[in-house]
């Protein structure tokens, strides 16, 4: 991991948008909103600080699509805070970043090895680059139902059966936290030259808190997807593509600017920037605090019975490598009810937001920007639902994952003559979409797959709880399109 050198007190765009403010430029370039002038509902709403610095690309605030200056230093501060050869901004989201990932270093018919548990955004790059997955099934914790990391093993089969694999991609952390052990694959996959791609959603803070798994830079990984919007403090949207060493720069851009707009948001760019600064300067502090309320939550929960409260006590050295301490996953089947079904409680009854419930599970996630006062409101709320809903657990679907059966690439099926037939009429058929709950965004079905009875039952059981079903054509997920032979 590179070593910090540059001054993190700096925040580039940061300071060219507070000059761009100060020398009061008149404006004939978009937006057309001017400065908030031309739309005084929208500056009421969302302030005139913000919307003076809705800008536009111009030369004293550089171009995401060409950085030569503000948006170039910055860029350069994030990748010697993360310990990484290069880092790009982005604003698409860290989809936008694991597809640029996949797309740099695979191209038609390559192979890529994966978990079957990846966000929608891998396969998605495989649709558009016609890359060819091979999956690699993840350990699953019966009790819980959740997937969990990819073995060391399963990697080392993947490789030897498919030596012309281009490259490897991790989650790390998965959406419940656990981590696999990645510096070993890294180092299995580099000796029989593949390259390692992990999506870090999840991990922005692993680069800064004592105590939290190995980032993907520390362990020599080619490159990393990091959204720094979910855990990092800035925006909704902001992201960044971390490279390590060894990978073209110069072409990576060139991928990002297939798809990545041409207007970028400065209202993103700058939180991407100030955020870095933050996290460069009192991440250790922040996240130590974060563990620490997390901690208690995990505790508290676990004392009310019935609600299980997982962290650190699965680690098992492979499946699950490690864990992520931020993070309250809660498992809620033992009190009879789904994880969706508790996170419409909460949200109906209680108002608490959380960030996603499944068919067994809730997450909380808890950030610098939370309380102890937050937590204790969550505790609470755990505790009157488990007292007025609690019921038998008799009937309930017990896993999260399915093992899928590829039949052909999900570029093929995505593109094939299809038709769309009733769910219970696609027993057999060869899927040609996405259907997945959202969150997380993992598919339950991916195009190119086989549609098992598995699937169905779990699509409709979803559907019941409550899940919010997307991907399919038909919104409302009664039909599904299958590919016509």
């Amino acid at each position: 991991m590179y070593k910090m050198k540059l001054d993190q007190n700096k925040a580039p765009v940061y300071e060219a948008l507070c000059q761009y403010r100060e020398n009061r430029i008149v404006s004939f370039d978009v937006p057309g909103h001017k400065q908030g002038k031309g739309n005084p509902v929208l500056t009421e709403f969302l302030g005139k600080q913000c919307m003076s610095v809705d800008v536009n690309s111009m030369k004293p605030l550089d171009n995401l699509c060409h950085p030569v200056s503000v948006i170039k230093e910055a860029e350069e501060l994030m990748a010697d805070a993360f310990g990484a050869a290069h880092a790009f901004f982005m604003v698409n989201g860290t989809s936008s970043a694991v597809q640029a990932m996949v797309m740099s270093v695979c191209k038609r018919g390559d192979k890529i090895i994966m978990p079957r548990n990846v966000h929608r955004s891998s396969i998605n790059a495989l649709i558009v680059c016609g890359a060819v997955p091979v999956y690699v099934n993840p350990g699953v914790n019966k009790q819980l139902g959740i997937p969990l990391g990819m073995s060391v093993d399963s990697v080392k089969r993947a490789i030897k059966q498919h030596p012309d694999a281009k490259a490897i991609i991790v989650n790390n952390p998965t959406y419940y936290g656990v981590c696999s052990n990645l510096r070993e694959i890294v180092r299995i996959a580099h000796e029989a030259g593949m390259k390692v791609l992990v999506d870090e959603a999840h991990g922005t803070h692993f680069y800064f808190g004592d105590y939290m798994p190995l980032s993907a830079m520390s362990v020599g990984a080619d490159m990393a997807a990091v959204s720094m919007h979910k855990t990092g403090g800035s925006l909704t949207q902001s992201s960044a593509l971390l490279l390590g060493e060894g990978i073209s720069e110069g072409y990576v851009r060139q991928i990002i600017n297939l798809t990545q707009t041409t207007s970028a948001s400065y209202l993103l760019l700058s939180s991407l920037d100030i955020s870095r600064r933050n996290l460069a300067l009192n991440g250790k502090a922040i996240f130590e605090r974060v563990t620490t309320l997390a901690n208690y939550g995990i505790k508290e929960i676990n004392k009310l019975g019935g609600l299980y409260a997982f962290s650190r006590e699965l680690i098992n050295g492979d499946t699950v490598f490690d864990f992520d301490p931020t993070k309250i996953s809660v498992h809620t089947r033992d009190i009879g009810l789904a994880g969706i079904e508790v996170y419409d409680i909460l949200r109906d009854r209680y108002d608490i937001q959380i960030e996603f419930g499944d068919i067994g599970n809730i997450l909380a996630i808890v950030s610098v920007g939370d309380k102890i006062l937050n937590i204790e409101r969550l505790i609470s709320a755990l505790y009157e639902i488990k007292r007025l809903y609690s019921k038998s657990s008799a009937g309930m679907l017990d896993h999260e994952y399915i093992e899928p059966v590829v039949v052909c690439s999900p570029q093929e099926a995505f593109y094939s003559k299809k038709i769309q037939l009733p769910l219970k009429e696609t027993l057999g058929k060869i899927c040609a979409e996405f259907v997945m709950c959202y969150p997380p965004g993992i598919p339950i079905l991916a195009p190119g797959e086989l549609i098992t009875k598995d699937a169905l039952e779990y699509i409709i059981y979803a559907k019941a709880k409550g899940c919010n079903l997307t991907g399919a054509e038909d919104i409302n997920t009664e039909k599904i399109n299958i590919m016509v032979e």
